[in-house]
């Protein structure tokens, strides 16, 4: 596909752009993530979760108390306190506090909660801020929601500073609970199908393998913790291992939260930073895209995301458009229904028409349908050519059923002539009416040898189909054509294969030949040395040898009209066989004689 905008070839670095470095801790229920790096050559936003954010993978806590914590007393959390306040803890430390934290989020133990932020050192309380962020999307209660909200400010209050890693994380973690929301499948299954889905994806970007390898491997690692935390979070819900549906009422203490959440981080999250957020939390929903429910966008389940994004738009995020482009690539059909929604509610412009191109020209037919009905795309021309020049029937069927302009039509036919679709040719043709081909003629076959690569065929396939349903018509156009020596606009190989096969001269040419090789069978015939004499032969079986390979050419070059050349040749074999001179040399004729050499080649059969 010819680049067209900010998303021809999706860029790693924008899309790819989650990296856990560490491998997951040995630590029961710890999971520890890092990174440093992004993959260089991209362009646009750079989504980047650099953190050690701890996160309990297993669930010892759900619904434990204070004294399972391992807390000796209040004693020592004193003691720890204070070590806490006169030096940076270690990362033992900073892992063994994250999963105490956890667990006390986990079973509503504000106090311990509180008591917790108390002993971290500055990186540490930007860890926990990435924890409390991310229970918001698990809130159902007010209770929930006032517990949370008040260690979040807490957090910030004792001088969690790390804002950009904590938006990154959570948008990129509440798509994966939006997403989770719409299946039916277990979320162990949920795993496999995301991994399928990323590898495909990576499969059809460009770029390096390796590097392609190493990114595709990083953000499988990471959405794999996000699916785990989901998963955690939901059996300490009582769900087991499937994500509850959100009520009206539990999604909106949801955007509550994390809204009290951007309102605390104020400028110290610029544009660039919504910017990124935004990528993050439409990237996972491009990996769930295909199991989606029919009309997610539009349910419960996408209304946090919705909202979500919303706000992201309205802090400063200013790529709705080149996400858009990218879910339509992709066929994230509902995502490109969300996005149209978030695009018309913030009075942004989106580019449906050329999301039209990127989604015909990966044949997302249900994208299309969606650019189409909802997003009002009416630019055919450009996506129906290039599918006709690549010979994808499914869309071009698809564009000619939606409704074509004639010229459309014709420009396509036009496309798929010039790179040999054949079989995208024969079903244009009958499409475009009569009068527009009888109009172009001349021009649709330049502009196909103009654009042919050297392969003629498509250019064979229109004359052979009689594709201005007048043989006359035809061949006359092909003369026409093939005599123009001085037009330089005419490429030389479509001249030379007219003048060789389709002018008057290779009618005549094709006669002359016809006629030698009917001498030459004479000569033999007559002075022939062979020990089997054709002379002493059936007349029937020597007009067979004679007369034989020029039906089989006939018959088996296809379509409505044979090349003047071989026609040629037909109308003198035919000349010689009935002994006189034919006077039927009009090109209407040419099925009458076909018949008379048919005749007398079935004379041996019968």
């Amino acid at each position: 596909m010819e680049k067209e905008g900010v998303c021809d070839d999706i860029k790693l670095s924008d899309q790819i752009q989650i990296y856990p470095d560490e491998p997951y801790c040995s630590e029961i229920g710890t999971e520890t993530f890092a990174s440093s790096q992004k993959i260089e050559g991209g362009e646009g936003s750079n989504v980047v979760f650099s953190t050690e954010a701890p996160l309990i993978g297993k669930d010892p806590y759900c619904g434990c108390s204070a004294k399972k914590l391992n807390f000796k007393g209040s004693e020592d959390l004193i003691e720890k306190e204070n070590i806490g306040q006169q030096k940076k803890l270690n990362r033992q430390d900073r892992i063994e506090l994250g999963r105490l934290f956890q667990g006390a989020v986990t079973s509503l133990d504000w106090e311990l909660a509180e008591r917790l932020i108390q002993l971290a050192d500055p990186q540490t309380l930007n860890d926990l801020l990435c924890v409390g962020l991310d229970s918001v999307w698990f809130l159902s209660t007010k209770h929930e929601f006032q517990g949370i909200t008040g260690l979040i400010k807490k957090i910030i209050c004792h001088g969690a500073y790390d804002f950009t890693r904590a938006t990154l994380r959570t948008s990129f973690l509440a798509s994966c609970v939006s997403a989770c929301q719409s299946r039916t499948m277990s979320l162990a299954d949920t795993v496999t199908v995301m991994a399928q889905r990323l590898q495909e994806r990576l499969q059809e970007c460009n770029g390096d393998e390796i590097l392609k390898a190493e990114a595709g491997a990083k953000v499988q690692k990471f959405t794999e913790w996000a699916l785990k935390c989901i998963g955690f979070h939901s059996r300490c819900q009582g769900t087991r291992d499937r994500v509850s549906h959100n009520s009206a009422a539990e999604t909106e203490l949801q955007l509550s939260a994390f809204k009290m959440f951007l309102d605390l981080a104020g400028n110290h999250l610029s544009g660039r930073e919504f910017t990124e957020a935004f990528d993050a939390a439409c990237f996972p929903l491009t990996l769930f895209s295909t199991s989606f429910d029919p009309g997610w966008a539009s349910g419960i389940s996408a209304t946090v995301i919705q909202g979500l994004l919303g706000m992201l738009v309205e802090g400063g995020a200013d790529n709705v458009n080149q996400c858009f482009l990218e879910a339509s690539r992709f066929g994230s059909t509902e995502l490109v229904r969300v996005l149209l929604h978030i695009a018309q509610r913030n009075s942004l412009d989106v580019d449906v028409d050329l999301a039209l191109g990127f989604a015909s020209h990966y044949c997302k037919i249900g994208t299309m349908n969606c650019l189409v009905e909802e997003g009002n795309a009416i630019a055919f021309l450009g996506p129906l050519m290039r599918a006709a020049e690549r010979g994808c029937m499914q869309v071009v069927q698809w564009f000619v059923k939606r409704g074509c302009r004639d010229m459309e039509l014709c420009l396509a036919l036009t496309a798929a002539t010039s790179s040999s679709q054949v079989e995208v040719a024969a079903y244009l043709l009958p499409y475009v009416p009569p009068p527009v081909l009888t109009a172009l003629s001349i021009e649709i076959l330049r502009a196909a040898g103009e654009r042919s690569g050297g392969s003629l065929q498509g250019v064979e396939f229109l004359l052979k189909s009689d594709f201005l349903g007048d043989s006359v018509a035809t061949y006359s156009v092909a003369d026409g054509i093939a005599r123009s020596s001085e037009d330089e606009s005419v490429p030389w190989n479509l001249k030379s294969f007219l003048q060789e096969h389709w002018s008057e001269s290779a009618f005549e040419e094709g006669r002359r030949e016809s006629h030698e090789n009917f001498m030459n069978f004479m000569r033999v015939l007559k002075k022939g040395e062979s020990e089997i004499s054709l002379r002493d032969l059936p007349a029937p079986l020597r007009v067979a040898i004679a007369y034989m390979p020029l039906y089989r050419e006939c018959v088996n070059t296809g379509g409505r009209l044979l090349s003047q050349r071989l026609r040629g040749q037909l109308v003198e074999a035919v000349r010689q066989l009935q002994g006189c001179v034919v006077a039927v040399v009009e090109v209407s004729e040419t099925r009458n004689l076909m018949a008379v050499l048919e005749h007398h080649l079935t004379a041996i059969f019968g």
